[in-house]
């Protein structure tokens, strides 16, 4: 496949080229003619290091539970619709019963191995500290090559903190599947067992650092808390809640994760810091969609139009992700690469996504594109 006539974004910023495709992989710049992408940006498709939305395909209401296949399935048009073609799901792994139980985690875990997704869909486990009973089930998953990324939660004290709160207690409990009473129970019993969390800790780590897998710290509060998950193998810092911890992880050269609803609203939704204003500064390196795919290509063109360059914003959801995830075959538009790509028309300023190639096949269409000649799109 020839992909011509677009103006391509490579490490030398962008240019009028024609790139061909091969076998999945981008072959490199031809003079050949092919699909007309005359006045389209070609992009490397977005990779989204960290994001949850797919549990509300899972649970559109607290307590309305849907097959995985079909939530999955659901999940991969939207993300493909929004040119992401790595996802990496975030997987909470909880004593939680329900949406974020273990029942869920197997279930998702049986559903992602198919091979049978477009998207390159990948489990980003969101280890809870307090989940010491399966600690050795984690383990295993990461030794059978069935997670990608390990990230280090520690919701529990916030949950019981909140569970005094009638209104936000039914919110857990709905979620899963049982009453407030017997919510608030499981979620005692579970945090009395804090002394038993640094060797569930011990045992996921360990298998982590043995599969060489990326690790991450969540919402780390203090330079102290993001120490001791260094001190784990931890290279990325998701979510930093102050900013001295944002600093300290870059002067480590350490990947930071922010969420693009923060730079498309202007501000975080819980009243942290400006993910913006800390890309401009280089503090926030990544950005993830978090909890809503469309901001993860309206973030970076927010970005431009105040003033950062093209290539560095559109790096925050391309090869930085990639770099963190130890994904060295996407990211980027250069030779032997993976043909994962995205055709986007500009218009005010804002992006309007044309098409979404994932391996090389084309994934989705906008309607009224029409597709490169003897080429059927995979999904719509």
């Amino acid at each position: 496949m020839i992909l011509a006539n677009a103006r391509v974004l490579t490490e030398d910023g962008l240019a009028e080229r024609n790139l061909a495709i091969a076998d999945g992989r981008i072959a490199g710049f031809t003079e050949a003619s092919g699909w007309d992408l005359r006045g389209a940006l070609l992009l490397p498709a977005i990779v989204d290091i960290h994001g949850d939305a797919f549990e509300r395909q899972l649970q559109p209401r607290p307590g309305v539970n849907f097959p995985v296949d079909l939530a999955l399935a659901e999940t991969e048009r939207q993300l493909l619709a929004n040119g992401i073609a790595t996802a990496f799901h975030g997987v909470t792994f909880s004593w939680e019963p329900g949406l974020r139980g273990i029942g869920m985690w197997r279930a998702l875990l049986a559903a992602l191995a198919q091979d049978r997704f477009a998207c390159d869909m990948r489990v980003h486990l969101r280890w809870e500290a307090y989940n010491v009973d399966a600690a050795e089930e984690a383990a295993a998953a990461i030794r059978a090559g069935q997670v990608h990324l390990l990230a280090y939660n520690d919701h529990t004290p916030s949950i019981v903190k909140k569970l005094g709160d009638a209104a936000t207690a039914a919110k857990y409990a709905e979620r899963a599947g049982m009453s407030v009473q017997a919510f608030r129970e499981v979620a005692h019993a579970a945090a009395a067992r804090g002394a038993e969390v640094e060797a569930a800790r011990r045992i996921v780590s360990t298998a982590a650092r043995e599969a060489a897998l990326p690790m991450a710290s969540h919402d780390d509060a203090t330079v102290e808390d993001r120490a001791v998950f260094r001190s784990l193998g931890a290279a990325i810092c998701e979510f930093p809640m102050a900013e001295a911890v944002a600093i300290a992880a870059r002067k480590a050269d350490e990947a930071v994760v922010m969420g693009s609803p923060n730079v498309v609203r202007g501000r975080s939704h819980l009243g942290w810091a400006s993910a913006a204003t800390m890309a401009r500064r280089g503090l926030c390196t990544v950005l993830a969609s978090d909890y809503f795919y469309p901001c993860l290509l309206e973030a970076p063109f927010r970005l431009a139009a105040d003033g950062m360059a093209l290539a560095e914003a559109w790096a925050l959801v391309s090869s930085n992700p990639a770099r963190a995830a130890h994904l060295a075959d996407r990211g980027r538009i250069a030779p032997n690469l993976r043909a994962d790509l995205i055709a986007v028309a500009v218009e005010n300023g804002a992006p309007r996504l044309l098409a979404t190639l994932a391996g090389g096949r084309v994934a989705w269409l906008a309607p009224g594109v029409a597709p490169p000649a003897r080429e059927t799109p995979a999904a719509a």
